[in-house]
């Protein structure tokens, strides 16, 4: 199940579809993961409360685009949660030349793909991480986020 909370709406001034993007690229992650009836919490928020839990869970001053908190294993199947922030997130994509529908969708699957044990600390890791969420974002009808241009 995806639980999605619109904290912040500016989200929702911005991209009023937001809810049913994040929803549809959380769920492309599982279903490619062969994961689809575990659940995940999206929270679209502001800036400053994304700053609040970066600096709480990770000891980082100052918000960042999305964070991921993995959850224990539990009975209901529950992954974890994501935070987004809007302005971080509206700035990205206006900088980088891109929608922010897309860059929303890249992030939430990025956040999914990390809640599944995925990362990218290595080149080795980055380049299987990078990958998947390729395959992820094109069957979404989203460019490759890493293509430069």
């Amino acid at each position: 199940m995806i639980d999605i909370e619109v904290e912040d709406l500016a989200w929702t001034a911005a991209l009023p579809e937001a809810e049913a993007l994040a929803r549809q690229a959380a769920e492309a992650v599982l279903a490619h993961e062969n994961r689809a009836g575990e659940g995940v919490t999206i929270l679209l928020a502001d800036d400053d409360a994304v700053a609040e839990l970066n600096q709480q869970f990770r000891g980082k001053a100052g918000s960042t685009n999305v964070l991921s908190f993995p959850a224990a294993e539990n009975p209901e199947q529950h992954l974890g949660d994501i935070a987004l922030a809007s302005g971080v997130c509206l700035r990205e994509a206006e900088a980088q030349g891109k929608s922010l529908a897309h860059h929303l969708q890249h992030l939430v699957a990025h956040g999914v793909f990390h809640l599944l044990g995925y990362d990218h600390m290595t080149d080795a890791e980055a380049e299987v991480m990078e990958g998947l969420e390729r395959v992820i974002l094109s069957g979404l009808g989203a460019p490759d986020p890493y293509e430069a241009g």
